[in-house]
């Protein structure tokens, strides 16, 4: 069926307009002193509450789409489940508001590299949304988000100033854990199955290409936040001060 008459529409739009919805409620909730000053903090800090509310609902969804479906794992192009079709279209939702969230607040430039992201993942989404294949492959992807949890805690106490408190020692430890479980080792295996895909013109070849631009944002990504919390001798101090929006 056509994408414009296609009967996940309103699915999508459901799940944008709640997240719409869901940031309105939280920007209700009171600020950090360090935070309330500052238009930009306050944006971020706004942004982010949503973003680790979607990263605790869809991270704990994909563990239960894998533990329920688990040919997904293996099956990754014709695996299908009801709940991961549901979870694949909930999270798209989240990174179409996301996306015209970043651009209404007029933070596209400085924030390009959650754009590019985002465009991306909508354009893997959308493949399993309107033509149900790699369904399955979608739910890996989403398991990154257990790890999100844990790097939005973090982003979070760097924008309030709270980086030496006891939570966040510890948290960025839990949080290389983490990462190496939910985002490096799915991304590596799914990078792997896409490998096969390569010259041919099909779907999973166009899903390799968005997949090796992910890996590679994530790998610089990751340098990233070992340089910042392991070793921030070597992070030049105006970059300190810059850089808490995307490190």
């Amino acid at each position: 069926m056509p994408p414009l008459l296609h009967p996940a529409l309103p699915l999508l739009l459901g799940a944008t307009l709640t997240f719409r919805v869901l940031r309105r409620a939280l920007c209700r909730l009171p600020l950090p002193v360090q935070v309330r000053a500052d238009p930009l903090r306050t944006w971020r800090w706004h942004n982010l509450l949503v973003s680790f509310a979607h990263s605790i609902v869809s991270g704990i969804w994909a563990l239960l789409c894998v533990w329920q479906t688990p040919e997904m794992l293996v099956e990754i192009e014709t695996a299908w489940s009801l709940s991961g079709y549901l979870l694949v279209c909930f999270s798209a939702g989240y990174f179409i508001h996301d996306t015209v969230d970043i651009v209404a607040s007029g933070q596209a430039r400085a924030s390009w590299e959650y754009l590019v992201h985002h465009i991306m993942a909508m354009g893997a989404f959308f493949s399993g949304i309107f033509w149900n294949s790699f369904v399955g492959g979608g739910v890996l992807t989403l398991l990154v988000e257990v790890s999100n949890i844990f790097l939005t805690i973090r982003m979070m106490m760097k924008i309030s100033n709270t980086q030496d408190h006891l939570l966040y020692q510890v948290n960025k430890y839990v949080n290389l854990v983490m990462y190496f479980l939910f985002r490096l080792a799915p991304q590596a295996y799914l990078t792997h199955f896409f490998l096969r895909y390569v010259g041919q013109r099909t779907l999973g070849t166009f899903l390799l290409a968005v997949l090796l631009m992910l890996d590679m944002m994530i790998l610089i990504y990751f340098s990233r936040l070992l340089r910042s919390d392991f070793c921030p001798e070597r992070v030049p101090r105006q970059q300190h001060k810059d850089k808490f929006l995307t490190e």
